[in-house]
């Protein structure tokens, strides 16, 4: 099985890479969406952030209570860094089931969508790494628009690796700085030149 790993800042586009590819029937694990449901009402991980942050930290219907770990982890890195690992530590957790899963089923290929590229988890799965890099301009302009205040938007991207740091682990660069039909012409050519020449017809 052929483990295509896609990642990328912020506002850079990595989501709408990985949608042409679910839209070719290719299988998308989201670390972003896989983060919200381990936190969600009965998610896994949810016990232990009580652990680390206190029974407020937990909703009335036994979700995370995001407003409350937001005002705890937003200007303490420290505790930012420990509700991170212990939500990453969950995705990668049943990301792994997933791919055993598909392994099992002879699945072709699969794609890991994740913003942040740890080694353990994701680089180490993965077969390929396509990085998708921005102007960071542009990357702000798409954020103020998802109703992102511009101050955030900033401190987010800020936080984040460099797109220098995000494309030293690439197999393949992918620039999304223009349009969404220059990125597909992109990504059409990587799955040619990729995805064909292995055999893998999406």
């Amino acid at each position: 099985m052929f483990v295509l790993g896609i990642t990328g800042g912020i506002g850079s586009g990595k989501s709408t890479v990985s949608g042409i590819l679910r839209d070719r029937g290719v299988l998308v694990l989201d670390a972003d969406q896989i983060s919200r449901d381990v936190t969600a009402v009965g998610g896994i991980a949810v016990e232990e952030i009580a652990e680390a942050f206190g029974r407020r930290a937990v909703s009335a219907d036994g979700s995370m209570n995001r407003k409350y770990i937001s005002s705890v982890v937003f200007n303490d890195n420290r505790k930012l860094d420990l509700l991170s690992a212990i939500i990453h530590k969950y995705v990668f957790i049943y990301m792994d089931e997933q791919l055993d899963k598909e392994r099992a089923k002879k699945t072709k290929c699969v794609v890991l969508d994740v913003p942040i590229p740890v080694q353990k988890g994701f680089v180490d799965h993965c077969n390929q790494i396509w990085t998708v890099t921005c102007d960071t301009k542009v990357r702000l302009d798409r954020l103020v628009e998802r109703g992102m205040d511009i101050e955030d938007a900033k401190r987010r991207i800020a936080v984040q690796m460099t797109d220098d740091e995000y494309s030293a682990l690439a197999d393949h660069v992918i620039d999304n700085s223009g349009s969404v039909d220059s990125l597909k012409e992109k990504v059409e050519a990587l799955i040619v030149s990729q995805l064909h020449e292995r055999g893998i017809r999406i």
